[in-house]
């Protein structure tokens, strides 16, 4: 069932949501150009030229030249972002809200003497209501068709991008992903929700978000150190992404939005292990980073609630797209301190073994457990249970199949895991609840 979002019907109300933040992004961002005084000064110089240097919608446009604030926020403005703009324009906040209300600021500032507008006649009107409840016609719905798990090694990158896959080194690394790339190609999806991790390339440490999720349109390929690798950037799905988040945090997920950021090997690697060398990336990716850097880091358990939370989230949005959930990452490595190159082929084995027949239980393995038996860095594999959440096994609404798993020593300094599932959710299964 699609998500209820009732709060649209509160008269004379623009609630800004995920929805209307992805529609007034550069309207919005705009408004935040306003706070230095130099820019101010080039707006109200020449106020069409300044906004002709944004990539807004002409109604957007519109709205700010006509002074027309009911119209700035039908294009997703937000009243605190416009409160820039209005200052600009030397409006205060009594001014801005008498405009948006028809009345002058000395009448706005008269009511507000008086106690202020009445909620009575400002309610959701009873009929309105009713029938936005009503039954709908059933509509198609999104659906998840499987999962994939895989390390993300930087150095597998610089491999594939200098010719080296052939190498004696190299090549049993990229032999295991030679079923990846056919089954892949054969199922292709409209959509890749992809569970990575940033390192130290869109977020150091003046902001440490626990989890990210991108909403915006795209995504440029970060610049570690070497210069950005030689891939595509990604195309976002905002709309699904402005869904996810929605459902998300109202299942209480807290999460940090973001529209632009660079996107390191982290999400670049694996794209490029299961798609190869390409002009385009086949699908669009809504980037979903984890901090697995800086302690303290979400736990397994989190995690895989979180996965089967994006399981009710994808599964109740209202267009047919095929979406695979990619959990990367791991597996054992150390790459600081006395112990760095650290592998613990056992612990990986197992831990592959786990993943795929008993996740609810590895999902309450500890945080210590992965720092001494898997290596400080081998906590990144708490993020494959993300993936491992949303499938339709976990529930016993489905089933998984095992379509191919791999693992292999060294990559660099890392073991390199790979595993790929396919969704099986029964035919009669009921829908999934929020």
């Amino acid at each position: 069932m699609s998500l209820d979002k009732t709060y649209k019907l509160v008269p004379g109300t623009t609630v800004f949501d995920s929805e209307q933040s992805a529609k007034g992004y550069h309207l919005n961002q705009f408004c935040m150009s306003l706070m230095t005084a130099e820019n101010r000064a080039s707006y109200l110089a020449d106020e069409r030229s300044y906004l002709d240097a944004w990539p807004l919608r002409e109604e957007q446009r519109q709205a700010l030249l006509d002074r027309d604030l009911n119209a700035a926020m039908r294009e997703g403005g937000n009243i605190y972002f416009l409160a820039k703009w209005g200052a600009t324009l030397g409006l205060s906040f009594q001014q801005m809200a008498g405009s948006m209300t028809g009345m002058t600021e000395q009448e706005y500032r008269d009511m507000m003497v008086r106690g202020g507008r009445s909620v009575e006649g400002n309610r959701i009107d009873h009929a309105v209501l009713q029938a936005a409840h009503a039954p709908a016609a059933p509509a198609r719905h999104a659906e998840i068709t499987g999962a994939v798990f895989t390390s993300h090694v930087p150095a597998i990158g610089a491999a594939l991008d200098h010719g080296k896959t052939e190498e004696p080194y190299w090549r049993p690394v990229f032999e295991g992903y030679e079923y990846s790339r056919e089954w892949e190609r054969e199922n292709v999806p409209d959509v890749i929700f992809l569970v990575y991790n940033d390192h130290a390339s869109a977020f150091d440490q003046s902001m440490v978000p626990t989890f990210v999720l991108g909403t915006g349109a795209s995504y440029p390929t970060a610049d570690e150190g070497y210069g950005p690798r030689p891939v595509p950037g990604i195309e976002g799905d905002p709309d699904l992404a402005a869904h996810i988040a929605h459902a998300l945090i109202r299942d209480d997920f807290d999460l940090t939005l973001v529209n632009e950021m660079a996107v390191d090997h982290g999400l670049t690697v694996p794209l490029s292990l299961m798609f190869g060398d390409v002009g385009k990336w086949p699908c669009k990716v809504i980037p979903f980073h984890v901090n697995v850097v800086q302690y303290p880091v979400p736990s397994g358990a989190r995690c895989f609630a979180l996965g089967r939370a994006l399981r009710r989230a994808i599964e109740s949005y209202d267009r047919p797209l095929k979406v695979q959930v990619w959990g990367t990452g791991g597996m054992s490595h150390q790459l600081q301190g006395p112990r760095a190159g650290l592998i613990n082929r056992e612990w990986d084995n197992a831990f592959l073994d786990r993943l795929v027949e008993d996740p609810a239980g590895l999902a309450g393995v500890p945080h210590l457990e992965y720092v001494e038996e898997a290596g400080s860095e081998g906590i990144e594999l708490v993020m494959w249970l993300i993936a491992r959440g949303a499938m339709s096994d976990v529930d016993g609404s489905g089933e998984v199949e095992v379509k191919h798993r791999f693992y292999h020593v060294p990559a660099s300094n890392t073991a390199v895991g790979h595993l790929i599932l396919e969704n099986r959710p029964r035919v009669d299964a009921p829908a999934v609840k929020e």
